[in-house]
């Protein structure tokens, strides 16, 4: 599983300022986080927030991971992306005053520290280096919709599921075994693809056949990096 992290007192304080998007801020302005505060706690399986929620803040997931989805009108759930320790969710709503374009779900147990809205805009106004890593966020995430409306229109299910494993692993990376460190349901992996459950599980279970991957129930242990690249026509 993904290296938990620990902190306690000023080591919540030591975190924000070197694994988060508040980084740059000084040490007046770490004060004034709320920092002093033991983080929110969720247990696997719980909603931080729904789509089409007001939300008025910032939300940094210090352990655990989130997964960020949004639910389409037939009911079916699209997996946007994940948030790890470190990472921040809310933000364009935050900026913007829109409703909640997604969901977060905890797929595993976590702590999330909230940050006001009004904190974090006059962070932005205060602060460009941070207003420079939120427009790098928001530009990160913009190019990775783009791709994946490509993908969509262009790769194969097969392709767009070796594009999806090798993804996980740069997000996650592989533990001493070489296995994932996320553990995901056959559902959720399908989610992220964009196809049906049944296509993932086949598709899996030829990669297993082709020694591309091992599978001991949800994980996943990926044998050869390099032919699943060339089968998901990445490029990078």
């Amino acid at each position: 599983m993904l290296e938990k992290v620990q902190y306690k007192g000023d080591n919540l304080k030591e975190f924000f300022s070197k694994s988060t998007v508040f980084k740059h801020l000084t040490d007046e302005q770490l004060d004034y986080l709320p920092l002093d505060q033991d983080p929110d706690r969720y247990k696997r399986g719980a909603i931080v927030y729904e789509e089409g929620s007001r939300i008025s803040g910032f939300f940094v997931v210090c352990k655990g991971v989130i997964k960020i989805y949004k639910t389409g009108f037939d009911g079916k759930d699209q997996i946007i992306r994940f948030a790890k320790p470190g990472d921040v969710m809310g933000f364009r709503s935050t900026i913007t005053g829109e409703l909640a374009c997604t969901t977060t779900k905890s797929i595993e147990d976590s702590e999330i520290v909230y940050i006001s809205g009004e904190m974090v805009k006059s962070l932005v106004m205060s602060n460009g280096d941070f207003a420079m890593d939120l427009l790098q966020i928001a530009c990160n995430e913009l190019g990775e919709a783009n791709d994946y409306i490509t993908d969509i229109a262009q790769k194969t299910v097969r392709e767009r599921l070796a594009e999806v494993l090798i993804q996980l692993k740069m997000t996650f990376n592989l533990d001493a075994a070489n296995y994932l460190q996320i553990s995901l349901t056959r559902e959720e992996l399908a989610s992220i693809v964009g196809t049906a459950t049944e296509s993932v599980i086949r598709l899996l279970s030829e990669f297993k056949q082709d020694k591309l991957i091992e599978l001991q129930g949800r994980r996943i242990r990926i044998l050869n990096e390099a032919k699943l690249i060339k089968i998901s026509n990445m490029h990078y």
